[in-house]
């Protein structure tokens, strides 16, 4: 095994009502004017924003807004955001959504506390040294950033997608109850689980060293975000399932699921984001899309994992032809996505990329890698843009 740090300071407050306590939890912290920072309204027709102002307003703590994320959330608001939280002198920001809120709130976190342009950190000019405090109250189960260091935002001048990760980001708490996220639609719920499952296999599929305690860790969250996922596709008030699902969600990217490893793969990811980036598709249902294909043309060079995970995760039998099995496991990892109505390919994800298009998508993934993406197989451009081609 390799040695790692396993670091993860984000208090969790796990259960039904838990946003009825995020008075208390900011003011632990001192901090005197919050940014509400959230999507395109679903936590207005909820009631949770205005259940979060009544909470802010008894706690004596003063606030301001700013709504409007996206998937795949834009530079553009974040600048926006930025610029609001100097001029009212915020000092913490509370993100009230899912990963791409989330995204945002670092984003803007990163650029109040640190000054000039906050795109030099994900275009890799600058490093942060520091973020605002982040809170979070969590609505969508997937991303998992409620507790990573992650934050991926989009330039769309270019269509650009980059992230940028480090511990100063990860949120000081992270308000989570399942009930939040009962009113998702069943193709955010999918994608949301397809997310989930992802961000457990980028850490799998590696060369190097491993630990049999953190592959059993991942092996048993995958499987079971794979049976809660069937629960809700029919049964979307479950609060169990939801449950299951919301707590897998930050487990499977808050690191646990990479202890010990020597590296970490995210090739789907990295081929996802250029996707998300040029055609704004959603992000769960675009690695659904390029997965597959991703599978089939590293399986050979990370063969032993492949033939692990389809033995243990899929329930493909054993067989000497450890090949054959893999790609059995690959098939069988399709399959449930089907199953959840998420698309495997970019035909059935509604888009159909030229020529031109596809080799874009591959310069820019070899551009935000240094040309090295991945360690199941370490892809160059032209392995990205075989990829993608396979993918169509």
């Amino acid at each position: 095994m390799a040695n790692f740090t396993y670091f993860t300071p984000t208090k969790v407050v796990f259960g039904k009502e838990t946003e009825l306590e995020v008075g208390k939890l900011i003011k632990e912290y001192g901090c005197k004017k919050v940014l509400l920072h959230y999507g395109s309204g679903s936590v207005k027709r909820t009631g949770l924003l205005d259940r979060v102002k009544t909470v802010l307003k008894e706690a004596n703590i003063d606030f301001v807004e700013l709504g409007g994320v996206v998937p795949n959330p834009h530079l553009s608001l974040v600048y926006e955001g930025i610029e609001l939280c100097k001029k009212n002198g915020v000092d913490f920001i509370l993100a009230l959504g899912g990963g791409s809120v989330i995204d945002s709130s670092k984003a803007i976190g990163y650029g109040v506390a640190n000054g000039g342009d906050v795109w030099d950190f994900y275009d890799f000019k600058r490093k942060p040294t520091c973020c605002l405090p982040i809170g979070v109250i969590l609505t969508i189960a997937a991303s998992g950033s409620e507790m990573s260091d992650s934050s991926g935002i989009t330039k769309e001048e270019g269509g650009l997608k980059r992230a940028c990760n480090t511990n100063y980001a990860r949120p000081k708490f992270a308000i989570m109850n399942p009930q939040l996220t009962m009113t998702l639609p069943a193709y955010q719920t999918a994608s949301g689980c397809t997310d989930i499952i992802m961000h457990t296999l980028e850490r799998y599929f590696v060369n190097g060293d491993r630990m049999h305690i953190t592959d059993s860790i991942a092996e048993g969250l995958i499987r079971t975000v794979m049976v809660q996922a069937h629960i809700l596709a029919k049964e979307p008030q479950n609060y169990a399932a939801r449950a299951e699902i919301m707590w897998a969600g930050s487990l499977s990217h808050n690191g646990l699921t990479g202890c010990g490893n020597t590296a970490n793969d995210f090739a789907s990811h990295r081929l996802e984001h250029e996707i998300g980036g040029m055609f704004d598709v959603t992000h769960g249902a675009g690695l659904a899309a390029i997965w597959g294909s991703w599978a089939r043309y590293a399986h050979k060079d990370c063969l032993p994992r492949f033939y692990q995970f389809a033995v243990n995760v899929m329930g493909v039998a054993p067989s000497d032809d450890k090949e054959a099995v893999a790609l059995a496991g690959i098939a069988k990892m399709e399959e449930f996505f089907r199953s959840i109505k998420m698309p495997t390919s970019l035909k059935e994800l509604g888009i159909k990329p030229t020529e031109t298009q596809l080799k874009e998508l591959a310069h820019k993934c070899s551009v935000a890698t240094n040309d090295a993406l991945g360690s199941a197989k370490v892809l160059h451009e032209a392995d990205c843009l075989a990829v993608y081609k396979m993918a169509l």
